[in-house]
């Protein structure tokens, strides 16, 4: 299946979007380390892409407080379910890795967990940056931790 990609600017840096006819693949900030090496034709007329960049672009504006896109991410089973408890995490609050444990009905698997959110390839939409320490500290994110607090403090401002 042929995948395409566009980038554009966001108020947080550059962003890298990748669909296939499926769904959105992944939407990754220039510096992230999860973006794959090979993305596909370069394509500004991508009608997922596009509805991506829009849904984005309001999401910085603050007009923007969930998504709807089609989502076809890569991962096993486990990544799969942890990306989509992630979905169901409501703007403006942040869970524990202990609490995406919980969601996904496994309370013992905090470590896996972690690592499942930290291979999200979808940032921002699958709302990965909302997950925070026990301790309630900004933890990982395969963005940067400055732009996982700059996130955060757009979705207070609602």
């Amino acid at each position: 299946m042929n995948t395409r990609y566009v980038t554009f600017d966001t108020a947080l840096g550059k962003m890298t979007l990748q669909s296939n006819d499926l769904g959105l693949l992944g939407a990754w900030f220039e510096t992230q380390t999860t973006q794959p090496k090979e993305l596909g034709e370069y394509c500004e007329t991508d009608p997922i892409l596009n509805n991506a960049i829009k849904q984005l672009q309001e999401y910085f504006s603050g007009s923007r407080t969930d998504f709807s896109l089609p989502l076809a991410a890569k991962g096993t089973a486990f990544q799969q379910k942890v990306w989509q408890a992630l979905t169901t995490i409501p703007y403006g609050e942040t869970w524990s890795y202990q609490d995406l444990a919980d969601a996904i009905k496994n309370p013992k698997a905090v470590r896996a967990v972690g690592l499942a959110n930290g291979k999200n390839p979808i940032s921002v939409i699958v709302p990965c940056h909302r997950v925070i320490g026990k301790n309630g500290k900004l933890t990982g994110y395969a963005g940067g931790v400055e732009r996982k607090a700059k996130l955060l403090d757009l979705e207070k401002m609602e």
